[in-house]
């Protein structure tokens, strides 16, 4: 059974859809350590519901972002991981830490990449007139939100809609796509092969694998 560590910053919403699905069997694997930089993160409250041993390392007791990788590698190493997996971790990594756990490296991000990277995706979103948005997930590397894409959900944007909204209609994709590509990685059928993305020995397309709202595995 895979190991996976999980990073945080925030609610955690995402880390719930892992724990429920690790807790259905969905996902062949178990949540070892919760990991984050904020001390009021209310996902640390969810990993110790679900007993899952938990860890926070403010970024702000270091000197440099660099500084403050090294120690993250240090505290994620103790629960001898398979995966990492970032699940509204809002730190960007430094090419040392990507380096240390390339092909082990997870994220999800809130637009259908490559548009959209970084912050306030929803809002550009609806700004450019765009009727379709979704959520990527995609393997870490050292470009920003730039990793080879697994799996894309999309949904659409409708007259009137504003970015509140479109956050609720991703989210609930997010909890169904992010599960599914942990279960992938633990049953040893994805990998990570320089900057491509490999799904049962199938090199995936460069915008992931897509999938409609109603076309996703999701637990029982």
């Amino acid at each position: 059974m895979k190991s996976i560590v999980v990073l945080i910053s925030g609610s955690g919403s995402n880390l719930q859809a892992l724990l429920d699905s690790c807790a259905a069997g969905f996902i062949p694997g178990k949540i070892t350590g919760v990991i984050s930089n904020k001390a009021n993160a209310y996902g640390l409250k969810r990993a110790e519901a679900a007993g899952v041993a938990t860890a926070v390392l403010s970024h702000k007791g270091f000197d440099s972002r660099e500084d403050y990788d090294q120690a993250l590698i240090a505290a994620i190493e103790q629960f001898k991981p398979d995966l990492i997996v970032l699940a509204g971790f809002m730190r960007i990594l430094t090419a040392e830490f990507v380096q240390h756990f390339s092909g082990k490296l997870l994220n999800i991000h809130p637009s259908l990449l490559p548009k959209y990277q970084g912050l306030a995706t929803h809002q550009r979103a609806i700004d450019a007139g765009d009727t379709e948005h979704g959520c990527s997930v995609h393997f870490v590397t050292e470009q920003l939100d730039g990793g080879p894409v697994i799996l894309q959900a999309k949904v659409p944007i409708f007259p009137g809609d504003d970015a509140s909204v479109v956050a609720e209609r991703v989210h609930a994709q997010e909890h169904q796509i992010y599960p599914l590509v942990v279960r992938w990685f633990c049953q040893g059928r994805l990998h990570q092969k320089v900057n491509e993305a490999w799904l049962d020995g199938n090199l995936l397309p460069a915008q992931g694998y897509a999938q409609d709202e109603d076309d996703v595995e999701v637990a029982p």
